[in-house]
Parts: C-alpha cells; sequence; structure tokens
C-alpha cells in the first residue's frame, strides 16, 4: 500500500485482538495523562523525527490522537520515509470511547 489506510475503531479492535500491531498516539503529554487506549507506545506527533527508529517497519503500525489530524500527518511524515503498512484512526481517540471502547490509563 502507498501512504497510508484509515481504520475506524471497530476494526482497530479487531485488529489489536487478531494481530501483531503497533499502536502509537501522538498525543501531547497532558492528553495521555487524562488515557489512552491500552497497548499504546507514546511518540507525541513533534517527537517522531527524532524516535522514528523505535518503530519496526514490518509491523503494521496504528497512528491516533484526539480527533485523527495529527495522527493522519504522522502517516504522512512515515509514508514519505518509505513506511508501507501505515493506519490511521479515524475520529482519534473520539470515536475510540464514542464506539464504547475502554481507555487505559496512561503509562
Amino acid at each position: 500500500m502507498k501512504g497510508f489506510q484509515i481504520i475506524d475503531a471497530a476494526r482497530l479492535r479487531a485488529l489489536l485482538q487478531e494481530a501483531r500491531v503497533q499502536l502509537v498516539d501522538v498525543r501531547t503529554e497532558a492528553e495521555v495523562a487524562r488515557g489512552r487506549i491500552d497497548g499504546a507506545i507514546h511518540i507525541p506527533l513533534h517527537l517522531l523525527p527524532s524516535r522514528v527508529a523505535e518503530l519496526d517497519t514490518d509491523t503494521p503500525a496504528v497512528f491516533y490522537c484526539h480527533s485523527g489530524m495529527r495522527s493522519a500527518q504522522a502517516c504522512t511524515y512515515l509514508a514519505g520515509l518509505g513506511f508501507d503498512k501505515l493506519y490511521n484512526l479515524l475520529g482519534g481517540i473520539l470515536a475510540w470511547v464514542d464506539s464504547g471502547h475502554p481507555l487505559g490509563r496512561a503509562a
């Protein structure tokens, strides 16, 4: 795939249960402190260029933020670096919560 794909909350929930996937939260520290999706690693968007080596290029990566805008920027940036298994959570963590999925505590 070129670029990235959009994934909704229901599909993300299924993907987290059935496959190995990197879940990356690109929100700020303050946002993460209010709750996160369990299993997510936190890489604030502004630190992504310096922390890109932490991501496994062979494992699908799903990015999320508050509403889906910053995570789309993260996906676009990484696609430009040659990553090809990228997904953006449609509606961000707001859509996750609105779909009835739980939030975990900040790590």
